[in-house]
């Protein structure tokens, strides 16, 4: 929304009607609706099911979780792919915005983070077997929270619990009057 807000700034632009908060709100219900409709169609056809393997080693029996459908399976993941896709683009497009709306870095980098460990993920998740499947969807998922969230959260504690000064809005404030007086 916010490099909506940019552009739709510039003279004779038509992207001023696509900035309001309805907008933003009906982005993230429908894609948060059509990944619920993806999953409920995805377990009332196809629904993960205990399976108990004996092909991995012949004198053990292993339960394993069959995903039921696999189409189901990597339609998720391709959909999950599709949105942090999106979302590295459209952070890498803001990323030059003014220093106030800097989040993009922040956001650019752990979509690049994210995209990484699920890129690296599928390869592996084809070549494992058994136990060892579940282990790295865990670790793919644990991977991936754990660089959203220091990616994105850990330069804002630092700067709130270390650099308190900078933390502040005189310094934000003589940081924009700079900032409007070196255009000038």
């Amino acid at each position: 929304m916010v490099v909506f807000a940019f552009m739709a700034t510039r003279p004779g632009s038509s992207l001023r009607k696509w900035t309001t908060f309805r907008v933003s709100y009906s982005i993230i219900v429908i894609f948060c609706l059509l990944q619920f409709i993806l999953c409920v169609t995805w377990l009332s056809i196809a629904p993960p099911f205990a399976q108990y393997n004996t092909d991995i080693k012949p004198e053990l029996i292993v339960v394993d979780c069959n995903e039921g459908s696999p189409i189901a399976f990597w339609t998720m993941l391709g959909y999950l792919f599709l949105l942090a896709t999106s979302s590295f683009i459209v952070a890498f497009l803001a990323r030059r915005l003014p220093d106030s709306f800097n989040e993009a870095q922040f956001i650019t980098f752990s979509m690049l983070a994210f995209l990484s460990v699920w890129v690296s993920y599928i390869p592996a998740s084809l070549s494992a077997q058994g136990k060892y499947t579940v282990a790295m969807e865990i670790f793919a998922i644990l991977a991936s929270s754990w660089a959203l969230v220091l990616c994105m959260f850990f330069p804002k504690c630092f700067f709130i619990l270390f650099r308190p000064e900078i933390n502040s809005k005189d310094n934000i404030m003589r940081k924009n009057k700079e900032s409007t007086i070196n255009v000038q």
